[in-house]
């Protein structure tokens, strides 16, 4: 068996089954699987894989080792894994894992250290807390790291300041910026997820409710779309003016997160920045306010100044901390104000999840046979690949689209041809 640090070994059963009932959602990683098992493209690489542990994720890992890698996951979040999915990649799949749902954090970078341990040709990160460990504190590693991919928009952000302040040792293809990716994942998935998390947690009816989203990126359109479509009155907080005119103009109400905090009855942060929801906010909070992140980092809350502000705490529900000011106000934080959509539910539904992970396995493919012209730098995903994923999605699908005629092409490669 494998080497690994997970919760309960004996959870292996019931995690393959519903490894098995992800997989059935994933049409496209299971053709490049398919693929990947014919002409082992990764050979030989080592991939070390600091992700959510999902069911999801355990059908890339297996993608990855079909092509022949040598795989070592741990988990990006310490409230993002389920046990029973780490316990079956150990068990069934012999991929070594480090993850437990829970974990304090000396256990989760500990876990980060274990899969550096494989010395890794390529990083697979979702936050960039793997690449950020490796370039700080185990530098002696980065001779071996050819390239990484980046999961998530938090990652991104912390990856270019690093290749913008020129110490990004190795280069790193933003798999979120992919359209195959941020435009389904982020925005459907994260949307999906958001609120289930929150109605698992809370149980409470959004209809009618005053929800508040701070950030409108692709995660901040979807969480307002959902909340909208249950019967929500929704209101957008935004620093970026371009974001704001779009809320606007999608039909939201917009409102300075101070103006927001006094009316809001749900909140969701999904900006990616620190201290966004902020003591000034709770001193005005309404009694029984709810407050959730779904950002990538448990910064985005500043849960710091709301414990000063308190008088008690309490867990009062599962992934539910009531905190009673000194006014005798009550705030509830959800998931430790961690990813409620992984802490309270199960993440992104697989379908979107399929072209995410489709996207990771072949620009782990791309890097490997790239690596070598490529700068110390943050790069695009190739065209041709969130092409050929959106055509393999279609093609799953059964739907058919219209192709260019050859006057059409002709036309459109021209110049000449006008009115």
């Amino acid at each position: 068996m494998a080497k690994y640090d997970v919760k309960d070994i004996g959870l292996a059963k019931k995690g393959k089954l519903r490894i098995e009932w992800a997989e059935m959602e994933m049409p496209v990683l299971r053709n490049i699987k398919k693929d990947f098992l014919k002409k082992k493209p990764l050979r030989g690489v080592r991939i070390a894989a600091c992700l959510h542990v999902t069911t999801e994720t355990a059908c890339l890992m297996e993608t990855l080792k079909a092509g022949g890698a040598e795989v070592a996951l741990c988990a990006s979040n310490p409230l993002s894994t389920q046990d029973d999915v780490a316990a079956s990649l150990v068990k069934n799949s012999r991929i070594p894992v480090y993850a437990i749902k829970g974990e304090n954090n000396r256990t989760y970078y500990q876990h980060i250290k274990d899969v550096l341990a494989l010395k890794p040709n390529i990083t697979m990160d979702d936050g960039a807390d793997l690449v950020s460990m490796l370039h700080k504190s185990h530098k002696a590693l980065l001779k071996h790291v050819i390239g990484g991919t980046e999961e998530t928009t938090t990652g991104v952000i912390r990856l270019r300041a690093m290749a913008d302040k020129g110490v990004l040792k190795y280069p790193i293809i933003a798999v979120n910026d992919a359209y195959t990716k941020h435009l389904f994942d982020n925005r459907y998935g994260t949307g999906q997820s958001t609120i289930d998390g929150i109605l698992r947690a809370t149980n409470r009816l959004i209809s009618g409710s005053v929800f508040v989203v701070s950030g409108y990126g692709w995660c901040g359109r979807g969480v307002a779309m959902r909340a909208k479509g249950m019967g929500a009155r929704v209101i957008i907080s935004e620093v970026d003016p371009l974001k704001a005119l779009e809320a606007t103009m999608d039909g939201y109400e917009l409102l300075p997160i101070k103006e927001a905090a006094k009316i809001g009855d749900i909140f969701v942060t999904v900006t990616g920045d620190i201290n966004v929801i902020h003591k000034d906010c709770f001193k005005v909070m309404k009694d029984g306010a709810i407050v959730s992140n779904s950002g990538h980092f448990n910064v985005e809350i500043d849960i710091t100044s709301l414990k000063k502000l308190s008088r008690s705490k309490r867990t009062i529900r599962d992934f539910v901390d009531e905190y009673t000011l000194k006014s005798g106000r009550r705030i509830y934080i959800l998931g430790e104000g961690r990813l409620i959509n992984l802490a309270a539910a199960e993440g992104h539904p697989s379908s979107v999840m399929d072209m995410s992970f489709a996207n990771q396995a072949l620009c782990s493919v791309h890097m490997a046979k790239n690596c070598k012209t490529m700068d110390n730098n943050v790069y695009k995903v190739p065209v041709n690949i969130d092409r050929k994923i959106s055509q393999l999605k279609l093609e799953a699908m059964g739907i058919k689209i219209d192709r260019l005629t050859k006057e059409q092409e002709e036309y459109l490669n021209s110049w000449e041809l006008g009115t």
